[in-house]
């Protein structure tokens, strides 16, 4: 009779133990990470028209990859931080981020999402570079750093526009 009843208890603590192995925290939890990313997204909104790169560098992982379009590829926070400094010097950068759907799988998120950019170039901008707008569609995939937060691993915006001809 003990056996079974030690038995039990182990078979019922393994099981409770189990569960709680399972269980999604707060930080995990679809809607509420999705509320997350969607504010540091109005941030970063913000962050870009005003050029405060320093802020927008910390939403981003040490690790991260941002792809722009038709560009080699932003690796590292730093390098991020650094190209957006000299870009918003260039002029104004205004962004429009919709998050359509996010995915969350423990302590890792994708974000599907849509986006539209308007650039308005100032007197120290590259020589022939103009105003532009684009719009397009993005993936980005977030990880739940334990002590920063949520935080962009990969940035990949693809642009929906035709690339210009040659006639153009």
């Amino acid at each position: 009779m003990k056996t079974g009843i030690a038995s039990h208890s182990l078979a019922t603590t393994c099981l409770l133990l189990s569960a709680l192995s399972c269980t999604r925290t707060a930080d995990t939890e679809p809607a509420e990470v999705r509320a997350i990313i969607e504010a540091h997204n109005a941030k970063l909104e913000q962050w870009y028209a005003k050029g405060e790169i320093d802020s927008v560098a910390t939403v981003f992982a040490e690790d991260a990859w941002q792809m722009p379009p038709n560009s080699p590829p932003l690796v590292g926070r730093v390098a991020i931080h650094d190209f957006w400094s000299r870009a918003t010097g260039w002029g104004g950068w205004n962004f429009d981020l919709q998050t359509e759907d996010v995915v969350v799988a423990g302590p890792a998120a994708i974000e599907r999402g849509s986006y539209s950019l308007e650039f308005a170039p100032n007197e120290t901008a590259p020589e022939g570079m103009a105003p532009f707008r684009d719009t397009g569609n993005y993936i980005v995939y977030w990880r739940l750093d334990p002590h920063e937060g949520w935080r962009i691993v990969w940035d990949a915006p693809v642009s929906t526009q035709p690339l210009p001809t040659s006639s153009e």
